[in-house]
């Protein structure tokens, strides 16, 4: 079987000062990408000067601001390879993220989304998490549910064979899904094509001030967004799990504002999903010992 080339899509909006480091780690790939192609959508800093110093190695296309999910639509419109890979303009990729990837899409001709690994690391270039579980196969249901890790749904380590990327009509560019817009994306692929998630940390995610998902506010109305819209577009199969999503939808949120310290929110996210799904019980049972821990620990260090 012939291997699968790759265009890589770099969306970029005013992260000059990031992108000669993410423009390197494709070119430092073993697999070597067929084209890159960087959509910058309306920077206003260096971010075109930084594209135009690798020469003919990069194609540069500049567009007005319209969001990050238009500029990923309007590089796929311009590649020529066999699957697209995404990658935001302050992220980097290491050395082997192509090529192991490129090995998941030859083993399966019926894979058609591929992701991997990630570390989040600071200014400082420490880590501050890693997440390497997730699972293989016909998973939109599971992605849904969020009982369990499935697989990084982060746009840098996605990789997704052309066809299945046009069949599901590519990212939602409604705004309103931004900080969401990869997870639904994702599930979309999952409903038509199998999935693989390589358990190595493949993608360096760059953690600064204006990162989206560190919003947990615009996450929690994006997930939201996202999940009223693949709800009111079900079958009869998926709606089956509407109600234990939601739950676990809740539970995961109630767990971001826990960790902010936004009891109020906590408290809401956490009924709610007690409501929906009452064995979440179970999970929630535990957050008492936390918050003494927490206030424990707290006055213990003044």
């Amino acid at each position: 079987m012939r291997r699968p080339s790759f265009s890589v899509i770099i969306s970029s909006y005013n992260y000059g000062h990031f992108l000669d480091a993410t423009i390197e780690s494709v070119l430092a790939q073993t697999y070597p990408a067929r084209e890159i192609i960087i959509i910058d959508d309306g920077s206003t800093d260096n971010s075109a000067e930084v594209a135009g110093s690798f020469g003919e190695r990069v194609k540069f296309v500049a567009q007005k601001n319209q969001g990050v999910c238009v500029a990923r639509n309007n590089g796929a419109k311009l590649a020529t390879g066999d699957v697209l890979a995404f990658l935001d303009s302050d992220d980097i990729w290491l050395p082997r993220k192509l090529e192991q990837q490129v090995e998941a899409f030859q083993a399966d001709a019926e894979v058609g989304l591929v992701s991997c690994g990630i570390r989040f690391f600071n200014p400082h270039g420490e880590t501050i998490v890693e997440y390497t579980e997730g699972k293989s196969g016909w998973r939109a249901g599971d992605i849904l549910l969020y009982k369990e890790p499935v697989l990084n749904t982060t746009a840098s380590a996605i990789a997704v064979r052309r066809d299945v990327f046009e069949r599901i009509g590519g990212f939602d560019e409604h705004r309103e899904i931004f900080a969401a817009e990869d997870r639904e994306f994702c599930y979309r692929a999952a409903k038509i094509s199998k999935i693989v998630f390589i358990p190595e940390i493949l993608v360096d995610y760059r953690v600064h001030g204006s990162n989206g998902h560190l919003n947990i506010r615009q996450m929690d109305r994006a997930l939201q967004f996202a999940y009223q819209k693949i709800f009111s577009e079900a079958d009869e199969q998926t709606l089956q799990l509407r109600r234990e999503s939601y739950g676990n939808l809740h539970k995961m949120l109630a767990g971001c504002y826990f960790r902010i310290n936004d009891y109020p929110l906590f408290i809401k996210h956490a009924a709610r999903s007690l409501w929906l799904t009452p064995r979440n019980i179970k999970h929630f049972a535990a957050f008492p010992v936390r918050l003494w821990k927490r206030n424990s620990e707290s006055k213990g260090s003044h």
